[in-house]
């Protein structure tokens, strides 16, 4: 099949009631590109006003818990994301597993258990600036990888992976397009590895400051299959030009 682009937009801890115009805006600027998949995750707090106001746009979680329910004080299970009106989540974002010492094992117990109850997954992996100097980026991100895959039969486009090099976020650092391209097909090569044809299916995306000045080259590269962008979506006006980058399927 066919890999259709998906720019994912990240809002992380940013958006309250007045900011859901900025929602209608993106989504209704997508329709300008139908062949392109566009997504935002919001905080949970605004998930189930934008999927009521928008439902035939994607709205997404954050990050899911991998139980569906129980004695888990300030989580939400997949169960919880769907009700509210979401039909995917990241998983295993470079923040979650910094700031809350998420392992690789329990990253893909979330993938697993989001994937179960009907959401698509955008799991994260990505190198910090240590990593990349010591020149094991491309084996770290793999073990990264397959460390935290889920098992998964179905369709490959429910299950995405973010490559998002952590020192890359937020700093307006950027790789070479070349080391873009090798850590992709390399991603690539395990993903088909892994789960055979429908490897080559799955989508990988690049995040890590992803901006309209940057996107038309990024996107442009083998085995780029879209976006997740961080700052740049929290308003239209800088997020659809980035949709608007995609390459022309």
């Amino acid at each position: 099949m066919a890999r259709r682009y998906l720019v994912a937009g990240n809002w992380k801890m940013h958006g309250l009631a007045s900011d859901l115009g900025e929602v209608a805006a993106i989504a209704s600027g997508a329709e300008r590109r139908p062949d392109v998949d566009v997504a935002l995750c919001l905080p949970a707090t605004l998930i189930e006003r934008a999927a009521r106001a928008l439902p035939a746009f994607a709205i997404g979680g954050q990050d899911v818990h991998a139980e569906d329910k129980g004695a888990h004080t300030g989580d939400i299970g997949a169960a919880m994301l769907s009700d509210a009106g979401a039909s995917l989540t990241i998983v295993g974002h470079s923040e979650r597993r910094a700031d809350h010492g998420e392992s690789d094992e329990g990253v893909q117990a979330k993938a697993a258990a989001a994937l179960a109850s009907g959401l698509d997954v955008i799991l994260c992996v990505g190198e910090s600036l240590e990593v990349r100097k010591s020149g094991q980026a491309i084996p770290e991100v793999e073990r990264q990888l397959l460390a935290s895959l889920p098992e998964f039969e179905g369709n490959p486009s429910r299950l995405s992976v973010a490559y998002e090099p952590i020192w890359a976020i937020g700093t307006g650092l950027v790789p070479s397009l070349e080391d873009i391209a090798a850590m992709h097909g390399a991603l690539r090569q395990q993903l088909v590895d892994r789960f055979g044809a429908a490897g080559g299916d799955m989508r990988i995306l690049y995040g890590g400051s992803v901006k309209a000045s940057n996107a038309g080259e990024i996107l442009a590269i083998d085995d780029v299959d879209g976006a997740l962008v961080g700052g740049a979506s929290l308003k239209s006006a800088d997020f659809l030009p980035i949709v608007e980058a995609a390459p022309q399927s």
